[in-house]
């Protein structure tokens, strides 16, 4: 398919991790609004229902799956199942994750995993499964939503920095990797953005960033020139809290 400066996604397919909501969800429609094919997964069957509506007012290319990414057969299914329905994946978007906060001797092992497994095994296991496809058409975009918290250390982060600081060093060295079979992996670290997401407390909307703006990030990677190549991206709100 012929992509157009008002549309330059038309050929591409999307997936996006956690679409059901929030960031996940507004990447997933600014996408489609520029003419990706887009599918989304994640747990929540009714948040996934109500967000691959609103994709199918953009596109009659949308697609959503249940899927738990850290289990690998769902993760292989997901995959499967998103380029049966729309083609061969040329863009992920690792985007779902979770947060867990407070002191490190007052979390369980549980939460431990928990949030490792999601932030970071999850983006292992979802990558794997799509890479090869990506490697065997010449090209592709990763795009890892971290968080500025993979920068920075700050009491009651504990698990999710580690979570976050671990992810940065997947994705510099994935980059390394893949670059050579012209796949672009690339990272978006905001900091707070207005969303359900449960973070450190509540939030003042005029202080943070919107998933918008994280969305508007995404973009800017997947729709750059050939040649080049953004491979991390800091977002902070204007005004400090």
């Amino acid at each position: 398919m012929a992509q157009s400066d008002a549309l330059p996604l038309s050929s591409a397919v999307a997936l996006v991790t956690g679409g059901g909501r929030g960031i996940g969800r507004a990447i997933a429609l600014r996408l489609a609004s520029l003419g990706a094919g887009v599918a989304i997964c994640g747990r929540d069957t009714t948040a996934l229902e109500a967000s691959v509506a609103e994709l199918r007012k953009q596109t009659t290319r949308a697609f959503a799956q249940a899927a738990d990414i850290t289990r690998a057969d769902d993760v292989a299914s997901l995959v499967d199942k998103t380029q049966a329905a729309l083609g061969p994946i040329s863009i992920l978007v690792n985007n779902a994750g979770i947060g867990m906060f407070g002191p490190v001797h007052e979390k369980s092992e549980a939460d431990f995993d928990k949030t490792l497994d999601t932030n970071l095994k999850g983006v292992f296991l979802v990558s794997r499964a799509v890479v090869p496809h990506m490697i065997r058409r010449g090209g592709g975009d990763i795009v890892n939503i971290s968080s500025l918290a993979g920068k920075n250390v700050f009491a009651g982060g504990g698990l999710y920095c580690a979570s976050k600081w671990a992810l940065q060093g997947l994705s510099g060295c994935m980059a390394e990797e893949l670059r050579e079979h012209g796949i672009r992996v690339s990272v978006v670290c905001p900091g707070s953005v207005f969303t359900e997401f449960a973070g450190r407390g509540p939030k003042d909307p005029t202080k943070v960033l919107t998933a918008g703006d994280v969305a508007h990030a995404v973009a800017m990677i997947v729709t750059q020139g050939p040649q080049s190549f953004l491979s991390e991206v800091h977002l902070r709100p204007v005004t400090k809290g």
